[in-house]
């Protein structure tokens, strides 16, 4: 980690407020009416109490807000309508749904070499939600330089990075072409948009172009106050949260969208950095979703029991949704499937793994205003408008107000949604949790990976020797995107733990 904090200090290091001016009377006069207008007015208590480069920053910072648009927020935040009676729910019809688990190997190879094909057009991009800090993990940098223990103590950015390098060449090969092109999108938050650039810089962006890396900005929201009050955390600074995995769609506007368009983007891959498995623009996933032209699919793992609590892809009053354990009762959460009564009926454990047209996309602009707002009643550190004191809370005082990526879900035709069921222990390894918990930790995040190589390469033919029967083997995704091309280990002893980074 030394090495992040290295790069992030020579980032800041460039960074100056000095370009900040303090605003003219006019100017601040403007700004404090559109506040006032909807009793938001108490932001500027303290104003005169700040010096020159306070004004500039705080100005700067107000001015990014649209008051009206806080205020309705709020005001819709702290008088919810009267919930809802309780939702009929159904799993998804079949023809919207398939399973890596269940579907002939002549589909999934059809649905791969489609990915391939379009991903050697250059029609495909991937999105990665990238905003967390690894606190939980014991780390203040971003959650993707976070090295779970691999052998290779390779970072969640460089494993994704590598099968982005991985699948490009794949797709070049199949198509006869010199090369395929994936530009990576990589959404941070304010907090680690530095410490996330200095980190690809310092590694040279694993070995992918710099131009086809491109980084943006999620959104954040005042905390509001339980009176419906922007809270300001200091004199001169408002307290903010990020807006949740769902401001993914307002974020995309000002220079993604413009920029898929620019390089012909048709397919969009979207994924969360915290799991040391996912296949980064999977082309069998790719493929899938092309084929049945919708306009939004989504991966899930099957539930592991009637108890896990995990948000659920279903039919929800029949409309796709996700809907979490909390809201199911027993009986509908313990319902065995009709034709197999071995499986659950309510099994699609949603993963936060996503494709979208860029067709869907496009739309943004005229939905993205439209879309719900979840509240957290949290602890929020604030400063007294009447005194200047900063205080920090025994108990609940305000609310931040967030946004889910499947909050879209409904808003689709159920033609133009699909869902593709995939093996857990190939593609979902979550990282939540510090070292040591026993559940979707780095530990679990390291034996997931080592499991798979163990199985890639003894599929190959190789043998596997270890005094430890839980050893492992980390094949680079230099070397495989997915068990492929490891006909080299054919009859080899190879002892564990081992890394297979080379032929």
């Amino acid at each position: 980690m030394e090495a992040v904090k290295s790069s992030v200090e020579k980032v800041l290091g460039k960074l100056s407020l000095s370009d900040a001016q303090e605003p003219s009377a006019e100017e601040v006069q403007s700004l404090r009416s559109k506040y006032e207008a909807v009793d938001q007015g108490h932001v500027f208590a303290l104003w005169d109490k700040l010096s020159s480069s306070e004004k500039a920053t705080f100005y700067q910072q107000l001015a990014k807000f649209d008051p009206a648009r806080v205020a309705k927020l709020s005001e819709e935040a702290l008088n919810p309508p009267p919930p809802a009676e309780t939702p009929k729910v159904e799993p998804l019809p079949e023809d919207a749904t398939a399973s890596i688990l269940d579907s002939p190997d002549s589909s999934i190879q059809a649905w791969h070499e489609l990915g391939l094909e379009l991903i050697a057009r250059n029609e495909v991009a991937v999105v990665l939600m990238a905003g967390g800090q690894g606190t939980r993990l014991g780390s203040s940098a971003p959650k993707g330089c976070f090295d779970v223990g691999l052998p290779s103590k390779k970072s969640l950015f460089q494993l994704q990075a590598e099968r982005i390098y991985k699948v490009q060449e794949l797709a070049a090969k199949k198509a006869g072409n010199s090369k395929a092109i994936v530009p990576w999108y990589v959404m941070t938050s304010g907090p680690t948009r530095g410490p996330t650039q200095a980190f690809f810089e310092e590694n040279k962006y694993f070995g992918l172009s710099k131009e086809n890396v491109i980084f943006f900005e999620q959104g954040v929201l005042p905390c509001i106050s339980n009176e419906g009050k922007i809270i300001l955390e200091s004199k001169s600074k408002v307290a903010v949260a990020p807006d949740g995995n769902g401001g993914i769609y307002r974020a995309l506007i000002p220079e993604v969208l413009p920029d898929l368009k620019a390089r012909g983007i048709k397919h969009v891959h979207a994924y969360c950095v915290d799991n040391s498995l996912v296949k980064v623009c999977d082309p069998v996933f790719i493929g899938f979703s092309a084929s049945k032209d919708v306009d939004l699919a989504t991966k899930v793992v099957r539930k592991r029991n009637a108890t896990e609590s995990v948000g659920l892809i279903l039919l929800k009053n029949g409309k796709p949704d996700v809907v979490e354990y909390s809201e199911i009762d027993t009986e509908t959460a313990e319902a065995k499937d009709e034709k197999n009564k071995d499986i659950l009926k309510f099994r699609a454990a949603n993963i936060v793994n996503h494709y979208y047209t860029t067709r869907f996309l496009n739309t943004i602009p005229d939905w993205v205003d439209e879309m719900p707002h979840h509240v957290a009643r949290k602890k929020i550190p604030f400063c007294d408008t009447a005194t200047g004191e900063q205080h920090k809370p025994e108990k609940p005082n305000g609310i931040k107000l967030e946004q889910f990526v499947f909050d879209i879900f409904p808003r689709i035709a159920l033609d133009k949604f699909a869902c593709l069921e995939v093996k857990r222990e190939d593609e979902f390894s979550p990282l939540k949790n510090a070292r040591g918990t026993g559940e979707d930790d780095p530990d679990t995040s390291k034996r997931d990976v080592m499991n798979q190589g163990k199985k890639w390469v003894e599929a190959a033919g190789a043998t596997l020797v270890s005094e430890e029967a839980s050893t492992g083997v980390e094949v680079s995704p230099l070397i495989s995107y997915g068990g492929e091309g490891l006909e080299f280990l054919k009859g080899r002893e190879i002892k564990g733990p081992a890394v297979i980074d080379k032929e």
